[in-house]
């Protein structure tokens, strides 16, 4: 679909989508379906962040490390399974799933839907006006008749310490791309990226020591259970975890990371990775151009239409709009925001109820995650200290997850947790957190109960299956009807 250009080469489209990551492509594929003439411009590789840098290859790395923490607990298994990684082969397997850092695959799929490419750094230069820079010096202006659409993800966020630039630290890319495991690694933040690397490098070999700020532990969005049990997970792995540290001061050092603590201790390192939150990739989008402020988060409604933007051409999905920063949500959002160009396009009015076809509503009322840890854990919807500050009334109901005959099943010793939040007023589901092995493939059952705000004694007709894990639903039920029984007077 490439095109040959002249020095200043002009054209004008339907939609323009900035960003060819999974958000941009999903936005660009569902106005191309709905007969929009569309372009996507990129100037990285096409399927962004989450592709290269982001989810898939951790979870290269993260899975043969889950797979061997769970045969070690299966009896007649463990014995097999008891040396060390083949570290060659899993960084060999990371390479392999991100096709070797090239796009070619990405560029056949789009060309498949016919969907317009540029390669190049993309400005916006006023209203639905776009001028991209290509990487042989060429510029192409462009012009949206209906709609332009930001999907330029986010970056690491590196916090300003002394000596930081000296040290050449390792960012979410450098953890998931590395070809060689640190002899000690320094995990800076306890968010996800953080919990995951750490449990990663760590089983590759690597001394992993976590430095995390404050007293609130780890997963701290998460239910705490979660996180105490993360911890516990890290800890007998090896992790060195230390809470409430805070790193004052860096510097490189005859080649290994010297590094100063807040309250005076000092560690050293091979490499440090700071997983301390992400920014917006907008500071160098023209934003000014339009009267907005380079660097800021762009404020969407449910259609992810800018709210600061006249005449509602402008849009901004996935993480780009600070509503979700999760790969499947921008994702879900681009449906969304396509279907909402196209409607509006074709001059319709766009369907923005809750739950409707042009409303973003799971962004605030059933955003799944899955942290691939040891254990793993897997929420939906509220979690209690959410409930709290909604004033949303909520019973909390707990099960352990080793009570179930599919946890026996699954392995030797199993521990994990469930917790139900039921919505006290009206009987539906709020809120799922479950914390153990294999957890994540009952995260799709509690994010329809939850979407579909299932009355509880419905719940009880959705029968699981013996013996598995998701017998855990069950048993909640039970927990949950046995509290509400009145007891013998």
């Amino acid at each position: 679909m490439n095109r040959p250009m002249t020095n200043e080469d002009r054209r004008t489209y339907d939609v323009i989508v900035l960003g060819a990551g999974p958000t941009g492509e999903n936005v660009a594929e569902r106005t191309r379906a709905a007969g929009l003439s569309t372009v996507i411009v990129e100037r990285e590789l096409l399927g962004g962040e989450c592709s290269y840098w982001a989810c898939e290859p951790s979870k290269a790395l993260l899975r043969p490390v889950l797979a061997r923490a769970d045969a070690r607990r299966v009896p007649g298994l463990r014995q097999a399974v008891g040396g060390p990684l083949d570290v060659a082969a899993v960084l060999a397997h990371r390479d392999e799933i991100v096709f070797h850092w090239k796009d070619d695959s990405q560029v056949g799929w789009l060309d498949s839907v016919s969907v317009d490419l540029i390669r190049g750094h993309a400005r916006l230069d006023g209203p639905r006006q776009v001028a991209v820079q290509t990487p042989d010096g060429d510029t192409v202006l462009l012009t949206a008749r209906h709609a332009v659409a930001v999907c330029t993800g986010t970056a690491a966020a590196v916090p300003d310490i002394p000596g930081i630039d000296s040290v050449r630290p390792w960012t979410s890319r450098e953890a998931t791309g590395a070809g060689r495991v640190p002899g000690r690694l320094a995990v800076v933040g306890g968010g996800v990226v953080a919990v995951e690397m750490a449990t990663a490098w760590q089983a590759l070999g690597s001394q992993v020591t976590m430095l995390v700020r404050g007293d609130a532990g780890l997963l701290a969005r998460m239910e705490p259970f979660a996180g105490h049990m993360v911890a516990d997970g890290l800890r007998e792995a090896g992790v060195d975890v230390r809470l409430g540290a805070s790193v004052a001061s860096l510097a490189r050092e005859d080649g290994e990371v010297r590094i100063t603590l807040a309250d005076g201790g000092e560690l050293a390192a091979d490499e440090i990775l700071f997983a301390t939150g992400r920014v917006s990739r907008t500071a160098d989008l023209g934003l000014e151009t339009i009267g907005l402020t380079p660097g800021d988060w762009l404020t969407a409604d449910g259609t992810c239409r800018v709210t600061a933007v006249a005449d509602g051409w402008l849009y901004a999905v996935g993480d780009v709009n600070h509503r979700v920063l999760l790969t499947h949500q921008g994702k879900y959002q681009a449906r969304i925001a396509g279907a909402a160009i196209g409607a509006r396009a074709r001059g319709e009015q766009a369907d923005e109820t809750r739950w409707g076809a042009h409303a973003a509503t799971a962004d605030v009322a059933a955003v799944p995650q899955v942290v691939f840890t040891d254990p793993e854990v897997a929420a939906v919807g509220l979690t209690t200290r959410e409930a709290e500050r909604a004033g949303r009334r909520v019973e909390v109901v707990d099960y352990d997850i080793a009570g179930v005959a599919g946890a026996h099943q699954y392995a030797d010793g199993y521990r994990g947790r469930a917790r139900l939040l039921v919505d006290a007023d009206r009987g539906t589901v709020a809120g799922v957190t479950f914390v153990g092995p294999g957890v994540g493939e009952l995260l799709y059952s509690a994010t329809v109960a939850v979407v579909s705000e299932v009355p509880l004694e419905r719940l009880w007709h959705a029968v699981p299956a013996f013996p598995t894990i998701s017998e855990v639903w069950l048993r909640l039920l039970e927990t949950y009807r046995d509290r509400q029984q009145p007891g013998p007077s």
